[in-house]
């Protein structure tokens, strides 16, 4: 037999392995559920508790509601039952156990009125400050049975309600029936001694007789919620036997229609479940397959003290159908609130905090405690707190990370414009120097320098100096490039051609007696050039192999969590190792200085070569410490850097080049060449005066020119590499022999010799000296004796 319900809403009843000939006009409560979910998430009660009967309606409802409420991220504090046999302690222990978990302030209700009416009974015992708000299913609705007396208990109670419609046509229908004029109504006698609170048995004492006059008054009259289910119940019966009659029967009447005699209930049902009409409340009626309404609207109701009375009332605040749509103007909370309660478990957390919780119970993700993330840590989601990529910190929100800016030496920084301003100077002097030297090239003092020497030095200072502006520019694989090979051998430039000089200065003065047998080798500028390039050629053979080993290419270095600095892809140790052959140069010129620093006042250019080294090696030693001492301030590192490959230029630049312009610019006296009162003239003019053609004075004439110094002769060639005179000998205070060797011009070849060089000889070396000179005065007798013979 179909049925057609207007009240049961229970979701078990879409069961049609059950319930197959079922049907309903009222939505089921899974829309209801539903609509419930979407006003707990509205307000944002993430924390609610419930309490359902026992049985088919109330716990199927509340399970669906769970269930949806959980997947919509609501926790369920507690899930409470009132059972079929109670008593007023079992309503007292269900409030008891509420207020276990008071943060839980909303409680959802999916139980009938009366069970409603004893929960808000007990709750108005327990006299507790702490407030409850309760969200009721349908069965409380919009009833005044369940908050008779009880309204403080109830005050701001929501509840939902499938959407009616208030039939005016039936309030007057009903409103004027009376005993007299019902005729068809089996049940109007028993509601009418039910609503008057009367009685048509005479012999019941305690009651009064019903007269059949009474009234109802209109304020207290409230049409029931369920009139317009019914009366679409009724329709939906009607347009399905009306269907039914029209298909099979052929507008014959209905008691001579087989197909109506009686009516088959699997085809009405099937019409039942066909039916589409407009119902009472003006929206379609039609059903699905589980004979269910195919869409769900409900009004929702707010329980409120009137304003004009002491009324109380059921306010519409929205409805719902699929979607919620509150009006939020129309709430009101307790004692006329409008701030709306808050049900969480647990406070949201401040920024950049986490939510800590164990995930192995239930409501974790609703109650929680709130643990700060670390400085360099950002919310990677709410409950977990991530460390920022190296490079990056968190932002301001802790949100996520932005990347740190990449810092390098800035150009308008103080670490810049210092060492930059200094090499500019240095520059600029170097030019000068330079400038001068080429313009007084010719000079004896300039001559007497090694000016081979000196314009590789010049050019070494000169790549010293330019280094400072690739080191202070932005890293990048050329520029480091450059400084992998331009550090090394600019120093190396520089070093190589004084450890050629130091070395050309100690060979000569430190051979003893063997200097006076053969002229020291490789002692030529020719030589001196070559010797020095073939030192750099080490360092940049180093260079090269180290490029070849490590490409160049830049990186970033983290010294410090906030900082990002941009360098070039070596290690500052490598770096320094790189500098070990320039280290090994130093050292090797420094002892030469020391050897030497004595030689005579003419040759005083030790000295300052050893003045020079000796600066370069405090500098550097101070260099070191500096460098590696601030590790994590690499503008520091770079100005240190700058400066110590700038002043070891400088050192070399004035101790060495500087001197020699002062002098020939502002005392050019002393730009002459020097000598004693006793001259060997120059090479044409001696063997004119003094060996004329014979065999004998053209043997001592190539000895002369070719510098053989195993013959007296040739003496003069030892320091010079060329003609020479000798001075007359001189005794000073410290009664040492002093004799000053000076080259002279060589008119035979129309050059001038490239050095000038004073010695000291000391009393170790005088005697074989003096016994040289001795043989060349007899040397001069034989040729005086020969020329007179030969004149005779």
């Amino acid at each position: 037999i179909p049925q057609i319900s207007y009240a049961s809403t229970s979701i078990e009843l879409s069961d049609k392995t059950r319930f197959g000939y079922f049907s309903r006009v009222v939505p089921p409560d899974l829309y209801q559920v539903r609509a419930m979910v979407d006003i707990v998430r509205h307000f944002g009660w993430s924390y609610v508790s419930t309490v359902a009967d026992e049985g088919n309606y109330g716990e199927k409802g509340i399970s669906a509601f769970e269930d949806l409420a959980l997947k919509s991220g609501i926790c369920i504090a507690q899930s409470l039952k009132i059972p079929r046999e109670f008593t007023s302690e079992t309503y007292d222990g269900i409030m008891t156990s509420l207020f276990l978990t008071a943060n839980a302030k909303v409680v959802v209700l999916f139980v009938n009125e009366d069970n409603a009416r004893r929960l808000l009974s007990a709750y108005g015992r327990t006299n507790k400050t702490s407030p409850f708000y309760w969200l009721a299913s349908d069965s409380w609705g919009a009833k005044i049975h369940p908050i008779k007396d009880q309204e403080l208990a109830a005050e701001g109670a929501l509840t939902i309600l499938p959407k009616r419609k208030v039939l005016a046509g039936f309030d007057e229908y009903f409103l004027s029936r009376t005993r007299e004029n019902n005729e068809r109504n089996p049940w109007f006698d028993e509601y009418w001694q039910m609503n008057f609170n009367c009685t048509l048995d005479p012999t019941v004492e305690d009651k009064a007789i019903c007269t059949g006059n009474e009234d109802t008054p209109e304020e207290v009259y409230h049409q029931e919620g369920v009139v317009p289910f019914v009366i679409n119940a009724v329709k939906a019966i009607a347009y399905a036997l009306n269907n039914l009659y029209h298909d099979k029967c052929d507008d014959i009447a209905v008691s001579a229609c087989p197909e109506l005699n009686p009516v088959d209930g699997v085809q009405l049902l099937s019409y039942i479940r066909n039916v589409s009409f407009i119902g009472s409340a003006g929206r379609v009626v039609r059903f699905n397959d589980q004979g269910d309404p195919t869409e769900g609207s409900y009004n929702i109701y707010q329980l409120q003290r009137s304003n004009t009375s002491e009324a109380w009332r059921y306010v519409s605040v929205g409805e719902w159908t699929d979607d919620l749509n509150m009006n939020e103007s129309l709430i009101k909370w307790r004692d006329e609130s409008l701030v709306r309660p808050h049900s969480v478990c647990s406070e949201e957390c401040e920024q950049g905090y986490a939510k800590g919780n164990n995930q192995n119970e239930k409501k974790d993700h609703c109650c929680w405690i709130c643990i700060k993330c670390g400085d360099y840590e950002y919310l990677k989601d709410e409950y977990t707190c991530a460390s920022c990529p190296i490079g990056s910190i968190p932002n301001d929100t802790k949100n996520g990370c932005y990347e740190l800016p990449v810092q390098s030496m800035e150009w308008n920084s103080v670490w810049a414009i210092l060492p930059a301003a200094f090499s500019c100077l240095g520059i600029i002097a170097t030019l000068f120097t330079f400038f001068v030297f080429w313009r007084f090239n010719r000079t004896p003092l300039i001559m007497a320098a090694g000016r081979e020497l000196c314009y590789i030095l010049m050019i070494g200072i000169l790549m010293c100096y330019s280094l400072t502006f690739v080191l202070l520019s932005q890293p990048s694989t050329i520029t480091c490039t450059i400084i992998r090979i331009g550090l090394g051998v600019s120093l190396s430039v520089c070093y190589a051609a004084l450890f050629t000089k130091t070395n050309r200065i100690s060979r000569i003065f430190n051979r003893g007696v063997k200097a006076a047998v053969k002229r020291p080798s490789y002692t030529s500028p020719r030589s001196q050039v070559v010797i020095c390039m073939c030192l750099v050629a080490v360092q940049i053979t180093a260079a090269v192999t180290w490029l070849g080993m490590e490409l160049p290419g830049v990186r970033l270095v983290h010294p410090e969590r906030e900082k990002v600095i941009l360098k070039c892809r070596t290690s500052d140790i490598a770096l320094v190792i790189s500098l070990l052959y320039n280290i090994i140069l130093i050292i090797l010129c420094t002892l030469y200085a020391f050897r030497v620093r004595k030689i005579p006042e003419n040759f005083n250019e030790a000295k300052y070569i050893a003045f020079t080294m000796y600066s370069t090696c405090i500098v550097w030693l101070a260099f070191i410490p500096i460098y590696f001492g601030t590790n994590n301030n690499f503008r520091i590192q770079i100005t240190a850097l700058c400066v110590c490959v700038s002043i070891s230029a400088t050192v070399t630049l004035g101790c060495l080049l500087l001197p020699k312009v002062y002098i020939v610019i502002f005392q050019p006296h002393k730009n002459v060449r020097q000598g004693g009162s006793s001259t060997i003239r120059s090479n044409a003019s001696y063997q004119r005066q003094y060996f004329g053609n014979s065999k004998h004075k053209k043997g001592l004439a190539a000895q002369f020119n070719n510098g053989d110094i195993t013959s007296p002769t040739g003496l003069a060639m030892l320091l010079a590499g060329g003609p020479v005179r000798r001075g007359v000998e001189e005794k000073d205070n410290s009664a040492v022999n002093r004799t000053r060797f000076t080259s002279i011009p060589d008119s035979s070849s129309g050059q001038d010799c490239d050095t000038e060089i004073d010695t000291t000889l000391l009393d170790d070396r005088m005697p074989h000296i003096n016994e040289i000179d001795r043989e060349i005065e007899r040397e001069m007798d034989m040729i005086q004796r020969s020329d007179d013979e030969t004149k005779l």
